[in-house]
């Protein structure tokens, strides 16, 4: 075997430019794969850390029929005080959950004492919300990030409603909401901070203490209509989701029919189809440069196949068997692959490293995203083993070509 690939080395070395080129396309493939995939994925996870991170945490239980009926707000889909405290205990009996936040959503108007406009709110306790959702606090672009994330009396508000209403920090609002019997409610409130808005359900929501919310809505004992779970590894979603499922399906009515339901992130919101678009197109980069370097390293195969059309029928007419021969020309294809993949590998790491040095920023949006691209071992073996299984195959063809020829009508060929 070593012989074989000694010899396949030194007939690589007899085209030094032709070798030159060939391998220069396979490390350009690599690398643009490489960086394609790593730059793809910091994006996908820049966003999703965005979105789970500072609005919904990564999974959330509902009562069942409220996701669908979410845009309304309904006051009448709660999960009660005994159900309430029977989901705090399978949670916290569930591994994988690293914290969770009830939350108490409400639609209402909101009043600066000249104008009004609609309002959607989430009452939460400020350290539970903080420990599900800890990218909350640094959307806060007006007011302080300091102290507790909101205190009773207090309220952080979207950027389009504090633009559009005229409010500043620290000045004093009007909520008023109609509760689950129809009658209505209001109480004064001081703005602590204003929000920066995001993609996604929400985004342009508005914050204040569990408390108040509870006066608002005139709650006497502790309901909910959301709660955020954070994860302790996003890694394991699935097999937290699906054992917590399980667990949940166990919360039943009197009718025996399971109260609650649980949603991914991803089924919450829309950006989980852009990410499924970005793994879409991140698999046709990787088909496109597969293609080049297939049909680059069988081009070279071929040429040097048609070259050495007497060299071959030289070697079999001393009697060097067929797989010998066969085995020369897919060492060159293999020994093309392992260079190009190879430095490929290096320079990608290399710019991969450069980027973290520097990181990339553009705006998306009303946003600033910065690039911190990676490159994960397993990935970099997927690539690296797939270029060289792909250099392989691509001089499969010739060799077999090479290997079967007459050794007769080879040296006659001129």
């Amino acid at each position: 075997m070593m012989a074989t690939l000694k010899l396949s080395a030194r007939n690589l070395m007899r085209y030094r430019r032709r070798t030159l080129l060939t391998a220069g396309l396979i490390t350009i493939g690599v690398v643009a794969m490489l960086l394609f995939v790593s730059a793809a994925g910091s994006f996908k996870q820049v966003m999703i850390g965005q979105i789970t991170d500072s609005m919904l945490g990564h999974l959330q239980v509902h009562r069942k029929g409220y996701v669908a009926s979410v845009d309304n707000l309904p006051l009448n889909l709660n999960i009660g005080a005994r159900m309430l405290e029977r989901v705090n205990t399978e949670l916290a009996a569930q591994p994988g959950i690293a914290a969770s936040s009830v939350r108490i959503k409400l639609g209402a108007m909101f009043s600066n004492f000249s104008e009004t406009t609609s309002i959607r709110l989430n009452g939460v306790d400020p350290a539970a919300e903080d420990a599900a959702a800890p990218g909350l606090r640094q959307r806060i672009i007006d007011g302080a990030r300091d102290g507790p994330l909101v205190g009773p009396g207090q309220l952080l508000i979207p950027d389009l409603i504090a633009k559009g209403m005229k409010v500043k920090v620290g000045d004093s609002v009007v909520l008023v909401a109609t509760n689950r019997d129809g009658s209505v409610n209001g109480k004064n409130f001081t703005v602590r901070g204003v929000l920066e808005p995001v993609t996604g359900p929400g985004g342009r929501d508005g914050y204040l203490h569990q408390d108040d919310a509870r006066e608002l809505l005139r709650m006497d004992e502790p309901e909910a209509m959301e709660i955020a779970i954070r994860l302790q590894d996003m890694g394991r979603l699935d097999a937290v989701e699906s054992a917590l499922t399980a667990r949940l399906q166990a919360l039943v009515n009197k009718d025996g029919k399971p109260v609650l339901e649980l949603h991914s992130w991803k089924a919450l919101s829309p950006f989980a189809n852009i990410a499924n678009m970005i793994d879409l197109m991140t698999l046709f980069i990787r088909v496109m440069l597969v293609a080049i370097v297939l049909v680059s390293v069988m081009n070279v195969m071929l040429m040097a196949v048609y070259e050495r059309i007497r060299e071959i029928g030289t070697l079999a007419a001393i009697g060097t068997p067929p797989r010998r021969i066969l085995g020369l020309y897919v060492g060159e294809g293999l020994l093309l692959g392992l260079l190009g993949a190879a430095i490929g590998v290096a320079l990608s790491l290399a710019v991969v490293a450069l980027l973290n040095l520097h990181p990339l920023q553009f705006p998306f949006g009303r946003q600033m995203i910065t690039l911190q691209p990676t490159l994960a071992p397993t990935e970099i073996a997927t690539v690296a083993l797939l270029v060289i299984g792909m250099a392989v195959l691509a001089s499969l063809q010739p060799a077999w070509r090479a290997s079967r020829m007459d050794p007769i009508q080879a040296l006659r060929h001129i």
